[in-house]
């Protein structure tokens, strides 16, 4: 299945992400934000917003997964999952004030203008009927005073509408819509203390802050329009489990079909936030699995002179460049911090031989190699080998069966000490690198 990255820009197959970023932050720096186009294209199409304001997680990751776990199979979905990126690296609710604030008049002088009228455009894209903008909020809603954390001044567990209904020939009941989402999703609750609410801000009738804000331009241009809010008291997967009940009763109201590969439950949403990240980086060269990646990596080869060229596994992972330092983000966690050892790179990417567990077998540079017991690097005399920790009197580090025990912990790409890299060299030049993993 093949994703699109909109507005002349990337392209993805098989859940890759092809990106390139080296920033280096700035007080002027606005990163663009990807639009994922799902499903077969037509005038029914459901567009998900996450990420306005980069301190709201929940938000920015379940419309992530929107994109990299779920398969529409009837029906378009666009997907906006980092609209502020920059407020996403930055865990702020705005570098440059709330974007959620800017949809009534906004200034060409301001940073996000660019990023203002691009996302509006989409809004009131023709075939776009029905509008998600995903929150996490402050507490527990509630249509009366419970306590100072669960009242009608809260926003978390609730659906948004800005007026009952709007004159358009379809999802024009949004109290209705809301209510059939309410009811959905406090049927699969965690506690009964998350349960949703709809909460009707009555923009017209005088909330000038709202009036600033996307759904109230939507609903201006004539789009069905819902903000969906989890409590910021909840951890992140449980956010995004909440956030996920309630799209899923979205497409079913607009009839798209779909399928998803885990299961809607607390674990099976935190396992797919979790598992199964990665990067790879100079036409694969080199992957990285970032699940469970050590905080830094030293000496790592970047490719001297030019920006960082990579692909990942998902749209809120980004490579930011500060002097020689290369931070993998993952929405707004730092995953780990690359301190650049620059080469030259060696354009071909051939084919390499090793014994794994006794078995001989070819392998591409990339490969991410799974060890029971023991790894021999062939002899090549087209490169030179370097098992990054291992020692050796030999003047090579070829046709030497290497154990685990053999190469100190500390050397490894991951915490619990099981993934080596081993990087081939011609002359030089950075060729590639292959990845050993361990397991008992």
């Amino acid at each position: 299945m093949e994703f699109v990255l909109n507005h002349g820009m990337l392209k993805l197959f098989k859940f890759v992400f092809v990106a390139c970023m080296s920033t280096i932050l700035s007080a002027s720096t606005v990163i663009d934000f990807d639009l994922i186009q799902k499903g077969k294209e037509d005038n029914n199409t459901m567009l998900v917003v996450g990420g306005i304001q980069g301190d709201e997680p929940g938000g920015f990751i379940s419309a992530s997964l929107l994109a990299t776990h779920y398969e529409i199979t009837k029906g378009s979905v666009w997907i906006v999952p980092n609209l502020n990126f920059y407020s996403i690296i930055t865990r702020s609710r705005g570098p440059y004030g709330d974007m959620n604030r800017k949809f009534a008049y906004l200034s060409k002088s301001d940073p996000e203008y660019e990023t203002i009228q691009r996302i509006k455009s989409y809004i009131t894209d023709e075939k776009v009927k029905l509008i998600v903008n995903l929150h996490d909020g402050s507490g527990y809603y509630r249509t009366t005073y419970e306590d100072k954390n669960h009242s009608p001044h809260k926003w978390g567990q609730c659906s948004i509408i800005d007026q009952t209904k709007i004159d358009i020939p379809v999802y024009g009941d949004l109290e209705n819509i809301s209510s059939s989402v309410v009811e959905h999703v406090n049927k699969y609750l965690l506690t009964e203390e998350d349960k949703y609410h709809l909460h009707n801000t009555r923009t017209r009738e005088g909330d000038k802050e709202m009036e600033k804000s996307l759904t109230y331009y939507a609903i201006n241009h004539g789009k069905a329009a819902f903000g969906n809010e989890a409590s910021k008291e909840l951890p992140t997967h449980k956010r995004a489990y909440y956030h996920l009940l309630a799209l899923e009763k979205y497409m079913d109201i607009m009839g798209i079909e779909y399928k998803r590969k885990f299961e809607l439950t607390s674990s099976g949403v935190y396992g797919a936030i979790n598992d199964d990240i990665y990067i790879s980086l100079y036409d694969d060269k080199i992957k990285l699995p970032l699940s469970k990646i050590r905080e830094s990596l030293k000496y790592f080869p970047i490719k001297k002179g030019v920006e960082v060229e990579f692909k990942a596994s998902n749209p809120l992972l980004r490579i930011v460049k500060t002097g020689n330092i290369y931070t993998i983000h993952y929405g707004n966690r730092n995953l780990s911090k690359l301190k650049a050892d620059y080469q030259e790179y060696d354009e071909k990417n051939e084919i390499v031989k090793l014994v794994v567990d006794g078995v001989e077998s070819e392998y591409e540079f990339g490969t991410i190699i799974e060890v029971k017991k023991d790894f021999l690097v062939k002899e090549d005399s087209n490169y030179r080998v370097n098992v990054i920790g291992f020692t050796t009197s030999k003047k090579l580090e070829t046709d030497i069966k290497i154990t685990k025990a053999q190469i100190p912990k500390r050397f490894s790409v991951d915490q619990a000490g099981n993934i080596f890299r081993v990087e081939y060299y011609n002359g030089k030049k950075f060729a590639g690198m292959i990845l050993i993993k361990f397991f008992n």
